[in-house]
């Protein structure tokens, strides 16, 4: 990418979406076009073309998602069905139609089945059922990938589908219903300590193991696969499976390689937002998927690798908590 091209990242408020904007400035582009929900519905294909029309992006960031936690995906999958679907509808063939260079589409682990044998690999994508609580979500992502496949096999466009792993960082969501487990933790922690809270209660046994990618390494994970050379990109774009026989979408992981478990992590956000008190776990309640961990081969391959420590990277997601998130809590 030139440092002076035209590039829309889709999504810039969100957790992924803010983490690119960042980076990209950071790296020195210096045309970077965002519009907020209120500016630009993604959900109206009119007037998302509109916006592709007048503006020509040549590169583009598809961070634009609804996204929740197991609560919120319970209890709203109409909306994370229909609204991902229309979101991703409207981009990929508005930039397919003005001509963008390079898509990439952001999805997420959820893509891979219940219980896919791990590390998840790319090729492991409908190879079973999924998890049903975010099923709906899950399969707005997988028609992404193949929207963005489907594309590059009809019209030779470049769109390539990257699903990091578990993420948390600056801009996180700390809703006590909806947000992750990351900043879930982060705020109940947080409240005891404000409270002298005795003890705090975890769902669960403490022994699934989770993979947790800290967003600005997501970022930079995005940035460096939007400027890689043709030969090295176009390598990622998979292949038309009625000529080759091969099943390679276009698809990578985004993740750290590592995971540690619920017990562990909860252990490790009492320490930085320093609660003092005991961490009790209610086994009554359930525990989910055993274990998630991406597989990092096909991107440590071409030269990327994660670089923030787990705990500096909590450190300063409970810092932008105390900046940000807890005063919009009150």
């Amino acid at each position: 990418m030139d440092k002076t091209a035209r590039i829309y990242v889709a999504g810039h408020r969100g957790l992924v979406g803010s983490a690119i904007v960042r980076k990209l400035k950071a790296d020195g582009y210096t045309h970077i076009l965002k519009r907020t929900h209120a500016e630009l519905d993604l959900t109206d294909a009119t007037a998302t073309e509109a916006f592709f029309a007048e503006h020509k992006p040549e590169y583009v960031f598809l961070a634009a998602a609804k996204v929740g936690g197991i609560v919120a995906n319970n209890t709203y999958p109409a909306e994370f069905i229909r609204d991902n679907l229309a979101i991703q509808t409207s981009v990929i063939h508005a930039a397919w139609k003005h001509g963008v260079t390079r898509l990439l589409f952001l999805g997420s682990s959820c893509i891979y089945p219940k219980h896919v044998p791990q590390p998840m690999k790319e090729e492991h994508l409908l190879t079973g059922p999924l998890e049903p609580t975010n099923r709906p979500y899950a399969l707005a992502k997988i028609a992404g990938i193949e929207m963005c496949w489907s594309y590059n096999r009809q019209y030779g466009t470049k769109y390539l589908a990257a699903m990091p792993t578990n993420l948390y960082g600056p801009g996180d969501n700390y809703h006590p219903e909806n947000s992750h487990v990351i900043p879930a933790l982060i705020r109940k922690f947080h409240e005891a300590k404000a409270r002298g809270d005795a003890s705090v209660t975890v769902w669960g046994t403490g022994t699934p193991r989770r993979e947790f990618l800290f967003s600005d390494d997501m970022a930079d994970a995005c940035v460096f696969l939007m400027s890689l050379s043709d030969d090295k990109y176009d390598s990622l774009l998979g292949s038309d499976e009625s000529r080759t026989g091969k099943f390679e979408p276009p698809l990578i992981n985004i993740g750290v390689g590592e995971d540690v478990t619920i017990r562990e992590l909860a252990e490790t956000v009492s320490e930085v937002v320093g609660y003092r008190g005991d961490i009790v776990f209610d086994t009554t309640k359930p525990d989910g998927t055993p274990r998630k961990l991406m597989d990092m081969g096909r991107l440590q391959a071409i030269g990327w690798r994660a670089n923030t420590g787990f705990r500096s990277g909590l450190s300063r997601a409970y810092s932008d908590f105390l900046s940000h998130g807890a005063t919009a809590l009150g």
